[in-house]
């Protein structure tokens, strides 16, 4: 009998040490149904979306976000760590790119690649430089630069693309800002300087991308748009005059200005920021005007939630009002989230809640 009385103690005991390490934050929980989600092989792959499914792309996404998480929040398991690390150095091919396991299928190659230089930089294992020097070497010639024959005059110099092969003028096929970010981002991640001709042509792009002109400051919004070479693509449309700006791409053109060594006092940033600070409203994605474009308030809500607060935080405006509420509100009791609306793959829980991460990690 004592030895029963014993034993029902030390389970009772460990069931509560047990609760006790459940993580209490939205944050934590968050993480920890992340890291539940690592598979076998220590990458990430989607049940949602098949092009998605190699983790090629998706592993260094939840990998980055996952290590910006504070041990207060949630504690690294350094070996699941070590695992994703693994995974994303054996995706990477002899000629420096990610995504391109099948050539037929590429899995976003320059937004993988970029994506894997940040999360190799971040995680700062023993070699990480000379890893990723491949890879940075692989989209210098992705760039729509010198090297592949772009000039200064044309919409979609110094912007990256899907990446694959190389494209040479006229040939621009899709062109946007948010990849021009993410691979502007690795570059500083990788130690390279802001005055390397490489970033020096990114900022022609992203200066093209913001309604903006230095002669007459007072004369267009500051926000930013998507393209400079597809219509389409810019998913607030056109006001007749030019691109509207809306709020994804505008803390995706403050985050990029700021990696190209802007200062909060910048006068481009300083009205990017305007804009963003006048518009923002939790993760409602603001910039969007009229029926059609309804869809993309709710859309973009993660990719907002995201880019906006790390947008605030570097423009030197604090915190981005109501997007930790918000997410709170949203989160599912398994410590993840979902959007509703499928326009960008939000509805994949591992990207909501990779986006998602980032922005209460900060």
């Amino acid at each position: 009998m004592r030895r029963s009385r014993v034993f029902l103690i030390t389970l009772a005991l460990a069931a509560c040490t047990n609760r006790q390490s459940e993580p209490q934050t939205p944050l934590g929980r968050a993480a920890e149904f992340l890291w539940r989600q690592q598979g076998e092989d220590g990458g990430w792959h989607s049940r949602t979306y098949g092009l998605l499914r190699t983790g090629q792309s998706l592993t260094p996404f939840v990998l980055v976000g996952l290590l910006e998480v504070p041990s207060s929040a949630y504690l690294t398991p350094r070996d699941k760590v070590n695992r994703a690390i693994e995974f994303i150095r054996n995706h990477v091919r002899s000629d420096g790119s990610a995504g391109m396991e099948d050539p037929t299928v590429p899995d976003y190659p320059n937004y993988a690649t970029a994506l894997s230089i940040s999360a190799l930089a971040k995680a700062q294992r023993g070699g990480w430089e000379k890893q990723v020097a491949p890879m940075i070497a692989y989209l210098r010639t992705q760039q729509f630069a010198a090297q592949n024959s772009w000039q200064p005059q044309d919409p979609a110099f110094g912007a990256w693309g899907m990446g694959g092969g190389r494209r040479t003028p006229p040939d621009t096929g899709h062109v946007d800002l948010s990849m021009t970010r993410y691979v502007i981002e690795a570059f500083r991640a990788a130690g390279v300087p802001t005055s390397d001709p490489a970033l020096v042509a990114a900022r022609v792009f992203v200066e093209r991308c913001q309604n903006y002109q230095a002669q007459e400051p007072g004369t267009r919004d500051g926000g930013f748009f998507f393209s400079t070479t597809e219509f389409d693509t810019n998913k607030a449309g056109h006001d007749g005059k030019t691109y509207r700006s809306y709020g994804t791409t505008t803390a995706d053109g403050i985050l990029a200005l700021t990696a190209l060594g802007a200062m909060p006092d910048n006068p481009r940033l300083a009205a990017a920021g305007r804009w963003l600070a006048a518009r923002h409203h939790g993760i409602r994605t603001p910039g969007f005007t009229g029926e059609p474009y309804q869809r993309w308030i709710q859309g973009l809500a993660f990719y907002y939630s995201a880019a906006s607060t790390a947008a605030f935080q570097v423009a030197g405006m604090g915190s981005a009002p109501g997007v930790a509420e918000d997410l709170r509100k949203l989160q599912k009791p398994d410590g993840s989230w979902a959007n509703l609306e499928k326009l960008v793959k939000e509805d994949d829980p591992l990207i909501a809640t990779g986006f998602a991460v980032r922005a209460l990690a900060r």
